[in-house]
């Protein structure tokens, strides 16, 4: 069966397109193809409140590729989803409206909270052992998802608006990074050690640059390290010297700033980067749907 995911995030839409089967009652994700369109809605949303008529064009004729890559691969059903920026646009609902007119696309707005659990349906740290705690964090443009799984079951999520792009606005205040830092330490608490789990493109591109292993973690130490490089380097230099392209090169330095800061609050050493993402969730979530019926 092939399924497709979509997400509109803050600074880029993503479409993945994943085949499922079953093999031995295990369910087997194979990715076939994933593409990122970077659409950076968040640059209208955070400064304007609102969505663009430039970029609600871009959306739109991105959501129509996406349609015909849909019926190339003959995916046979799709979730798709939007974020942050879409969240706080005061026209994201008339938005919304003219894609489904223009694609026939529904496009569904989830809450930070949704957007939590759907990074966490990727199950990955049901998969690693357990004498580790494991705090997931997915940085986006507009907003950072956390969840915190110890035990074997999940005991905390939350979605909070400190995120890349309102960053590089000057949009997050003393105060925010204060109640960030006091969520984080009152609620990332285990008797086990803790582990970080990273999703989202900036800690993927940080992954393919360390040259590590897959499957083997960073430490906080060499985030530090990328975080204080990075910030020596004009945008150009970083676009130059490691083949960044334009739209990450902006981003990943507010991102590493908020993956160093939530594993110093939480004392946290090391971090995983499964390459999993939003997108990887929703399919999860729709192949579940499909099943149960």
């Amino acid at each position: 069966m092939k399924l497709a995911a979509i997400d509109i995030g803050s600074n880029a839409a993503r479409l993945l397109i994943s085949e499922v089967s079953e093999n031995g009652g295990k369910t087997i994700f194979t990715k076939l193809n994933l593409i990122r369109v970077p659409l950076r809605l968040g640059f209208d949303v955070f400064d304007k409140a609102e969505i663009s008529k430039r970029r609600i064009t871009m959306l739109i004729q991105t959501m129509k590729a996406f349609v015909l890559l849909m019926k190339a691969y003959e995916v046979e059903q799709v979730k798709a989803c939007a974020t942050s920026a879409m969240r706080d646009a005061a026209n994201s609902e008339d938005v919304l409206r003219k894609v489904k007119q223009e694609t026939g696309l529904d496009i569904a707005i989830i809450s930070g909270d949704e957007e939590a659990a759907l990074v966490y349906e990727t199950h990955v740290a049901e998969n690693l052992d357990k004498e580790h705690a494991y705090l997931y964090i997915d940085v986006g443009g507009g907003s950072t998802e956390l969840s915190f799984f110890a035990d074997g079951k999940l005991k905390y999520k939350e979605s909070i608006n400190v995120g890349t792009i309102r960053l590089l606005k000057n949009m997050v205040d003393e105060e925010q990074w204060n109640e960030f830092k006091t969520k984080v330490k009152a609620n990332i608490k285990s008797k086990l050690p803790v582990i970080a789990i990273g999703s989202g493109g900036n800690i993927n591109k940080v992954f393919s640059l360390s040259k590590r292993k897959d499957g083997k973690p960073l430490s906080l130490q060499l985030l530090k390290d990328y975080y204080k490089e990075f910030s020596n380097y004009s945008l150009e230099e970083r676009i130059r010297v490691y083949k960044m392209k334009d739209d990450r090169a902006d981003v990943i330095v507010p991102a590493l700033q908020i993956y160093v800061n939530i594993m110093r609050w939480a004392d946290i050493e090391e971090i995983y980067v499964p390459k999993i993402g939003l997108a990887d969730g929703l399919i999860q979530s729709l192949y579940e749907e499909i099943t149960m019926g």
